[in-house]
Order: C-alpha cells, then sequence, then structure tokens
C-alpha cells in the first residue's frame, strides 16, 4: 500500500468506524445495492429492477439514494411515484433516471439514508395504507453507507473489469479494500450473460468466450477466497430499444447495420459499447467522458460535428447521459439505448427471502 492509499485508508477506516458506531435501523426491510469500486458496476439498472421485483411481491418499496451530483439538500422526494419532481442537475443523474423508470415508487433522495427513510414513511404512510412492517427500502449506491443498518447487502462485481489496478483512491478505483467482499450478504457478477455457469461447466465455443470463462473462473475463486458463504449470481445488462429526442422509440433491429456515433460519461464505457455493438449497429467512434460529466451546449456542438466528419448518421448515448441534456438544443438524429439488467429468478428469491 502505497503512502496515498493509506492517507485514504485511515480516512476510510475512521469514517467506518465513527458511522457504524451510530448506525440506526428503520422500522422496514433495507436491501443495499453497492461496489467497492468507484461506479461501471451497474447499480442504478439493478436498482430498478430489485424494485420492479419489490412490488411485483407485494412489498412497497423506496429508493433511498443519495443523488450524486445532485444540488437539492435532503431529505427530498426526488418523485413520489408520479415521475421527476425536479431536474437532472438538482436531483443527481442517476436519481433522476430511477425517478423517470420507476412509476408508482417513490425515489428519496438524501445524504442520511435514515432520514430519509423516516421521511419518507413519515410522508407516505398515511397517504400508502401500508405499515411500515410492509415497506421494502432500496439503498442505492449503500455498500459503504455506514450509518444505516442493512437486512441484506448485496454487492455488485464487473465482470470485465472487476477491481481496475487493484489500488485504492486516489491512485486507483477502489474505494475499499477487496477482501472487504467478505461483508456482501448476496454477490452478483454483472455484465456477464445471466445463465453464465453453464459456460462455466465447459459449455460454449470460440477463443473469446473461453478466455472470457477464465476470466470469470478466476473472478469467482477470488471471491471465494474472501467470502466462502455469499451466493454468487449472473448477470447482464440487455439492451431493450432507443428512444429518440422527442421520445419517439425505435426497436433493436432498428439498429442493425447503421452507422453510429456514440459517446457516454458513464463508470464503464466499454460495457456501453459492448452493449451497442450488440444491437448490431456499426460503431464508427466512441467518444468518452469522466463518470457523471457535466455537458455543455458546446460540448454537443462538438459531438455533433465530429459525428458528421465520421459519416455517422446517428449519435448514440446512454439513457443516463441523456439526462443531463435535457434543456439543450440537441440534434434530431440523437438517440438513447435503453438498458434493463437481466439475473435468473433465483437472485430475487435469495433477495427477498424472509
Amino acid at each position: 500500500m502505497t503512502p496515498l492509499e493509506l492517507l485514504y485508508y485511515l480516512g476510510y477506516a475512521g469514517h467506518r468506524g465513527y458511522g457504524t458506531k451510530k448506525q440506526k435501523r428503520l422500522p422496514a426491510r433495507v436491501i443495499s445495492i453497492g461496489n467497492i469500486t468507484l461506479g461501471g458496476t451497474g447499480k442504478t439498472p439493478a436498482a430498478i429492477a430489485l424494485t420492479h421485483e419489490a412490488k411485483q411481491r407485494g412489498f412497497m418499496p423506496c429508493i433511498l439514494t443519495r443523488g450524486y451530483g445532485g444540488k437539492a439538500k435532503g431529505p427530498c422526494f426526488v418523485s413520489r411515484g408520479e415521475g421527476p419532481l425536479m431536474n437532472a442537475y438538482d436531483a443527481g443523474d442517476e436519481a433522476f433516471l430511477m425517478a423517470e423508470k420507476l412509476k408508482g415508487i417513490p425515489v428519496v433522495k438524501g445524504q442520511n439514508r435514515y432520514e430519509a427513510g423516516m421521511f419518507a414513511i413519515g410522508k407516505l404512510g398515511v397517504q400508502t395504507g401500508h405499515p411500515a412492517s410492509e415497506w421494502i427500502f432500496i439503498l442505492d449506491d449503500g455498500f459503504q453507507h455506514w450509518g444505516l443498518f442493512r437486512d441484506r447487502d448485496i454487492l455488485l462485481v464487473d465482470g470485465m473489469d472487476p477491481f481496475g489496478n487493484r489500488k485504492l483512491l486516489p491512485l486507483g478505483y477502489l474505494r475499499e479494500p477487496v477482501s472487504e467482499i467478505s461483508r456482501a450478504d448476496i454477490i452478483v457478477i454483472t455484465n456477464t450473460p445471466p445463465l453464465y455457469p453453464s459456460p462455466l461447466r465447459g459449455e460454449g465455443k470460440g477463443g473469446g468466450e473461453s478466455r472470457q470463462r477464465s476470466e470469470i473462473t478466476e473472478l469467482m475463486k477470488e471471491i471465494k477466497q474472501h467470502n466462502p458463504t455469499a451466493p454468487v449470481f449472473f448477470s447482464d445488462h440487455r439492451p431493450v430499444g432507443f428512444t429518440t429526442v422527442a421520445g419517439d422509440p425505435y426497436p433493436l433491429e432498428w439498429a442493425k447495420g447503421r452507422e453510429v456515433y456514440a459517446f457516454c460519461g458513464i463508470g464503464n464505457p466499454q460495457s456501453f459499447s459492448k452493449t451497442l455493438a450488440s444491437t448490431g449497429a456499426d460503431i464508427k467512434c466512441l467518444k468518452t467522458f469522466r463518470d457523471h460529466y457535466r455537458f455543455s451546449p458546446d460540448d454537443m456542438k462538438t459531438i455533433a460535428a465530429d459525428a458528421e466528419k465520421t459519416g455517422a448518421a446517428w449519435i448514440v448515448t446512454t439513457e443516463k447521459d441523456i439526462m443531463r441534456l435535457r434543456g439543450f438544443d440537441l440534434p434530431e438524429n440523437l438517440v438513447a439505448l435503453a438498458i434493463e439488467f437481466s439475473a435468473e429468478k433465483k437472485l430475487y428469491d435469495r433477495v427477498f427471502q424472509v
């Protein structure tokens, strides 16, 4: 561990110790989704999928989120279940996206997630008719939120790039040492086919697939070294369609053979590129920005000009990125790729097991 990493670790350990000592418990079940790296594992699609599943199983789900990057101070409603009550600049792009996707499900922003949960119960408990015992809180990006007790800690690990260069911040992408995998109750390897255990048994063909199987096998071994008891599941981000600036939907088949210019400002641009390529689109260029990048009108002018130079007829970005472009004068040939978190039913059965 380098001196810079040690300095970060001492601060992390102090924050963890203080937060754990002051930890509080909500009068409802809490399920946390998080990771040990900076972004890129697909927490937002996973939180959306888990929340939909909770509602289908008869719970009263509510998202609790820090609303990273959002300027609004909490606790406050990003949505009461009827769509966003604020813009992406105030809510944070991930919180705004969840508010748009989760109809009938409240999204509450607050740095202190215990206060945010009590705020939700106080404001909506009588209105919904659900007692606190029927609520279930989905804690978005909560693996390092020490101040709130969780009934389940779900840890997401990126199957394409699990731990980066394996260094702690600020020299790497690790928020915590890899050994902290031991705290997870359930582990989900993302960016892999949901039925990946079959290829692990020797099925599947091709050098690329063989290499990926080998890498996932080694990752599984490392995970089990740190946490031999937590069940491990596999998931993927499945493309489901495209949406134009005007809100018109295009099916996946629309992209096949089309020349596109892609750009994104997310934690794992390679995952976006892989998913977009799976639709059959011909990606002429992929322009990347840092995670949570705040685009400007000039950025969009540059992107449009660059796309024209490549000869691409369409510009494609992510749903998360397009949230930050609301209010801009956007080119008519801009579309967003919509994705869904896809995992086997056994994952949800384990998550909601009493």
